[in-house]
């Protein structure tokens, strides 16, 4: 399978929407707000969505019943509060995935974006800021994780004062990201026993450790205290999350909401047909 990032699948997803569902998407979402169960609160990953409007994108989240949008930019931040959603992770300079933590001569840098850009987020509301370990490139993953520690030790400080968490992401190194670090959870959960914050966590993606290491329910009881936000996306491919995935959604969405989790669960899937509908029924599926 070819190797996918963000931005590649964005270039795949808008031109496999341009033909389908444009005229639903010039005129928004079904009428009615949604009624959901509550135990998921579900938001939606702004990338996945490029080739619609974040206001219009906004309402259709909104009104599928929805909590927010997720990775916005900071002069992103205040749009979903529009719409009475909110921002549930936004980027506020925490390094970029292949060159971040890891390496110590980028410590600095980080700490002056999110000693500008976690207050931005707290005020507008934005619970979550994302950060990545960088690739190895050479180091081991013990340096490494050292090295990432004391970043996070840097400006754990910066969170836990403006009541932000930080959140550094898991993903594959098989397929979307080779090299990344932060591909296991065990690596990630002894990165944050060190830290030991209440206010730095994982981002659990669980399409990235389906593909890395699997045991995703038992994964997830075992090191739910450490986890502090989830993404979604089928596998394979990082499409809708439906019977053509190997992840059984409903038996995941509902192993956690019985950890008692309280924070999002971001669908970062990039949709083959009609985005509303996929977004939708992704919504109807993981409402638990």
């Amino acid at each position: 399978m070819s190797q996918f990032t963000r931005r590649s699948l964005l270039k795949s997803s808008i031109a496999g929407t341009a033909a389908l569902g444009m005229e639903s998407l010039a005129f928004g979402a079904t009428p009615g707000t949604a009624a959901h169960k509550g135990r998921i609160h579900q938001s939606a990953c702004r990338w996945c969505y490029q080739q619609i409007p974040l206001e219009q994108l906004a309402k259709f989240v909104a009104t599928i019943g929805l909590s927010g949008i997720d990775l916005l930019q900071v002069e992103e931040f205040e749009v979903p509060r529009r719409y009475g959603l909110i921002c549930t992770m936004g980027y506020a300079g925490g390094g970029e995935i292949g060159k971040a933590l890891n390496r110590i001569e980028n410590h600095a840098a980080i700490e002056q974006a999110f000693r500008r850009n976690i207050p931005l987020a707290a005020k507008a509301g934005v619970p979550n800021v994302i950060t990545f370990s960088g690739n190895r490139a050479g180091m081991s993953d013990e340096e490494g994780a050292k090295n990432t520690v004391l970043g996070l030790n840097r400006v754990k400080r910066i969170a836990e004062d403006n009541g932000v968490t930080i959140c550094l992401e898991l993903l594959n190194s098989k397929r979307n990201h080779p090299d990344y670090m932060a591909d296991h959870t065990a690596w990630g959960v002894r990165v944050m026993e060190q830290v030991n914050s209440t206010h730095v966590k994982l981002l659990y993606d669980i399409y990235h450790m389906q593909i890395m290491e699997g045991d995703l329910a038992e994964t997830i009881r075992g090191n739910i205290g450490w986890i502090g936000h989830f993404h979604t996306g089928g596998v394979p491919g990082r499409h809708e999350l439906d019977s053509r995935q190997e992840v059984q959604w409903e038996f995941i969405m509902r192993t956690i909401a019985e950890t008692g989790f309280v924070g999002y669960v971001a669908h970062e899937f990039v949709p083959t047909g009609d985005p509303f509908v996929s977004l939708r029924q992704a919504a109807d599926l993981c409402d638990v």
